[in-house]
């Protein structure tokens, strides 16, 4: 009876020894199968003079493996996390923007002898195309009925977009000037509409008509017709009256998309139709706040009280999810101005960038490994690591919003699901993923200069040993 009971408690004591050495052996084996995939990867002709930072922990942050994991290099899309889970930590979930309709004057009689303002603290959504309930004609109906309940059949005055709420800057520094004319590349201003975004429909280098018009926008085009793919950039300034096309597109009907120079305008140019076709009489012109500014004319301001319309955005999970999913850039910049507006009382990219940086700095990421310069990553100044990756995700995976943070995760090429960032000679992964046999992996993998077509490919040989 002894000699079982000393069997059974030395049995007992062996078993965590037993567990432990068992998975440090699975955790020794899954980094060294990384480390040859690694090596491999650097080894090869198109590594010649490329970085990589890697960096991978188990679901409970114990490291499991790293290539240089605090190297700070350009993630591309990949930095989009930390701009997510600091909105949504920061704002909450069911944060929404609001647009307001309201009028400056008097109404009498069905004449408003004053100006119709349209004002928002920068939703990125109005008008956008993402969301039911919450497309162009859905802002249009609501706009119009509110008018008309109001009486309106007159507007003595103008029709204002008061695009003040955020500061004069609508495109980070740093951001490529290729990039900036490009639907991608789209600035951001007090009053967003259809995500800053127009679409030109083309036939070879022939424009043959615009998804909406562009006030008092002049074209210079030298497209060419070559190849099978759209090769074309599309190069517009904010507030800029000029708009210039070129490189290569097929000789057939193809729709290329870019950036609005003034979104707010355009909004504006798209009320006064409105207005016409339900039969309301403007008399005055189209402007914004900005241009007045621009132009050293009084700025317009609307009457408190007299609002005619209240429009809310999407809850802000939604705006992540799409965020996310469709690594829209507009809505990373927006979130750094937004987050400039509610904590630092400024509506500047700058104090939105260093509102992000100190936010997770408090998280306990060193802040040498994240030296950002916008949020979306389409800056090449942007410096971020590996690890500093892996503990945002770490840490945002405890948060009671995990869930919606994490729905925006694409599932990539690999069948693994994860945030890419794609830039020239540049890619990254950053996600969570679990195992065939059931081991929860958090990581992060970052390659830049590396010459060649397929990056995506040299990474999957990596990211698919946690597999």
């Amino acid at each position: 009876m002894h000699n079982t009971y000393l069997k059974i408690k030395i049995r007992m004591k062996l078993l965590p020894i037993l567990l432990f050495s068992t998975q440090f052996f699975f955790a020794q084996n899954v980094a060294q199968k990384l480390d040859g995939a690694v090596k491999a990867l650097m080894n090869s002709a198109p590594a010649y003079s490329a970085n990589l930072s890697v960096y991978v922990a188990d679901e409970s942050g114990n490291f499991v493996y790293e290539y240089k994991g605090n190297q700070g290099l350009s993630t591309a899309s990949t930095q989009k996390i930390f701009t997510a889970a600091a909105a949504l930590e920061t704002l909450g979930k069911n944060y929404r923007y609001t647009t307001t309709v309201s009028y400056s004057g008097t109404l009498s009689s069905g004449n408003l002898s004053g100006n119709l303002i349209v004002t928002s603290n920068g939703d990125p959504t109005l008008g956008s195309w993402r969301y039911d309930g919450y497309k162009p004609e859905n802002f249009k109906q609501k706009l119009i009925d509110a008018i008309k309940q109001k009486g309106i059949s007159k507007i003595s005055g103008d029709v204002v977009v008061d695009d003040s709420y955020f500061d004069f800057q609508t495109i980070p520094g740093g951001w490529p000037w290729n990039d900036s004319g490009n639907y991608y590349g789209a600035g951001v201003w007090g009053v967003n509409w259809r995500e800053n975004q127009f679409d030109l429909n083309m036939n070879g280098r022939e424009m043959k008509s615009s998804n909406v018009e562009l006030p008092n926008v002049k074209w210079i085009n030298e497209v060419k017709t070559a190849g099978s793919s759209d090769q074309s950039l599309i190069f517009t300034a904010p507030f800029s009256d000029v708009a210039y096309i070129n490189g290569t597109l097929p000789g057939k009907a193809i729709t290329v998309s870019g950036s609005m120079p003034n979104p707010p305008l355009t909004l504006a140019n798209e009320i006064k139709n409105w207005l016409k076709e339900s039969g309301v009489e403007l008399n005055g012109k189209i402007t914004t706040t900005s241009l007045q500014k621009i132009n050293g004319e009084a700025v317009s301001a609307a009457s408190k009280g007299n609002t005619l319309l209240e429009y809310q955005s999407p809850t802000l999970d939604k705006i992540i999810y799409w965020f996310m999913r469709k690594s829209v850039n507009l809505y990373g910049e927006t979130l750094i101005k937004t987050l400039a507006r509610e904590k630092k009382n400024s509506g500047s990219f700058d104090d939105g960038i260093s509102y992000l940086k100190e936010f997770w700095k408090g998280k306990g990421i060193n802040s040498a490994m994240i030296n950002f310069a916008d949020g979306s990553g389409l800056s090449p100044q942007n410096y971020v690591s590996a690890r500093a990756e892996v503990q945002a995700l770490l840490w945002s995976r405890k948060q009671p919003w995990f869930n919606e943070f994490f729905d925006g995760f694409p599932t990539q090429g690999n069948g693994m699901k994860m945030k890419s960032g794609t830039m020239k000679d540049t890619k990254s992964f950053a996600g969570y993923h679990t195992s065939k046999d059931g081991k929860k992996y958090v990581f992060a993998i970052i390659l830049n200069n590396f010459q060649s077509s397929n990056l995506s490919d040299a990474l999957y040989k990596v990211l698919n040993m946690l597999k």
